[in-house]
């Protein structure tokens, strides 16, 4: 049996504690915990073909794409169950005019957006919550712009628990916030950004005994791991040369480089893919630190964007992502809302649709390919966040600009209007 402990993630400390002490910040030294492990040794080719034969199985961690893999993330107590709702299993789709805007390069996207509350979040929050309630934990709670928030909601009613979510007043989709309500998450609306809000609920969690579930858990960071290993089983076990994928808290982008690192470790990885972060411009501190050669975050006190899911000011994993960066010889990039916009569009060209943050990947792919940074048909695989349907209003708001002319058309009804109007916009049948 692998052993796991919970361990600080900054390089200079490492210090260890127990997995059932609830915390998530080294007492130490202030820096982020992750899950750690001493891994069983296990031959390559045992697990892929275990992890094979569990698709076809019926029991529930069998058909979760998460648990599954559960090898990678064997921190649950012994006997406790997963609190799953099937999550992960998510396509890998081939987008060739996506990847020829992008400026030719050979694009495949990971569509998290077919999770059950559709967003990437569940992979953690699986993981998450079933540690919760493996602890005895009665009340969970997030701050959010949206996904964290429904996925928190859905996963705390899977198990009986309940679930409180911090919002800004303005700012968050009105969809992801209608899903929270329907599971029966306390919503309290409080602050002007993500980040005030989850300064204040991050002072009361301790104190009224309240178990936090953001990206600075660490064991949300283990359930997102599992988009790592799916994609390659999904490729045969040939990892791609790039990974890109949103910038918003960091998290994700963490628990790639994370999944990487492991998977080498395990001698899964035939190659360590490069990362690629991209940020939307009005919310891009990591990017801003970067670029100006730094090594600490200055905070962005107001982010703009209407790409909703990473508008973070603050992002708290972004330690760990730099470190992601660092190990896998990688870069951040910034992308305007238009440019965002542009991107959403191309890749409903190939009939995939998402919400803005996760076309963030696909805008920033295109000017990394601009740069020079990622060559002419690069093997590339874009990671999207988010169901299309999470943010409806984007839509409405932007499908005049993005084909040039209306498309909600209400022409007289009658069969000359409607056949001249037919015959003008699409010639003639």
């Amino acid at each position: 049996m692998s052993l796991a402990y919970l361990q600080c993630a900054a390089e200079g400390c490492r210090r260890r504690r127990d997995l059932r002490q609830i915390s998530y910040q080294c007492a130490a030294c202030g820096g982020l915990l992750e899950v750690a492990y001493d891994f069983t040794a296990a031959s390559p080719q045992a697990l892929r073909g275990l992890w094979a034969e569990r698709r076809a199985g019926v029991a529930p961690a069998d058909r979760s794409g998460v648990w599954r893999f559960r090898e990678l993330l064997p921190f649950l107590v012994p006997g406790a169950e997963p609190v799953s709702l099937g999550e992960g299993n998510t396509p890998l789709v081939e987008a060739p005019r996506a990847g020829e805007w992008a400026g030719g390069v050979r694009l495949a996207v990971k569509h998290q957006g077919a999770n059950p509350t559709g967003s990437f979040k569940d992979l953690g929050m699986t993981a998450c919550i079933s540690q919760a309630a493996s602890q005895g934990v009665r009340v969970v709670a997030c701050a959010s712009t949206g996904n964290t928030s429904s996925s928190m909601a859905a996963y705390a009613a899977r198990a009986g628990l309940r679930a409180v979510l911090f919002v800004p007043r303005d700012g968050i989709s009105l969809a992801k916030l209608a899903q929270a309500m329907d599971f029966g998450a306390l919503v309290v609306e409080v602050g002007s950004s993500f980040d005030e809000a989850f300064g204040l609920l991050r002072q009361l969690a301790a104190e009224l005994g309240i178990y936090l579930v953001n990206s600075i858990n660490p064991f949300r960071i283990e359930g997102q791991k599992a988009i790592v290993a799916e994609m390659l089983e999904q490729r045969g076990w040939r990892a791609p040369e790039f990974i890109v994928v949103p910038g918003g808290n960091l998290g994700n982008a963490s628990a790639i480089g994370k999944a990487l690192r492991e998977l080498q470790s395990l001698g899964l990885l035939d190659r360590a893919p490069r990362i690629a972060i991209v940020q939307a411009a009005g919310a891009n501190p990591f990017y801003r630190m970067l670029a100006a050669g730094g090594r600490e975050l200055a905070p962005e006190a107001n982010p703009q964007t209407e790409a909703t899911a990473i508008r973070i000011g603050n992002p708290a994993n972004w330690r760990k992502a730099l470190a992601a960066l660092e190990w896998s010889d990688g870069f951040c990039e910034s992308v305007t809302d238009e440019e965002i916009g542009e991107a959403k569009a191309a890749l409903a060209q190939d009939g995939i649709g998402c919400e803005p943050a996760s076309a963030a990947t696909l805008a920033g792919l295109r000017k990394l390919r601009a740069s020079g940074k990622i060559a002419a048909n690069a093997d590339v695989v874009a990671v999207l966040t988010g169901n299309q349907l999470k943010d409806a209003d984007y839509i409405l708001r932007h499908g005049a600009e993005q084909s040039g002319e209306g498309r909600r058309l209400r022409p007289p009804a009658t069969l000359q209007a409607l056949r001249e109007l037919l015959q003008s916009r699409l010639g003639r049948l």
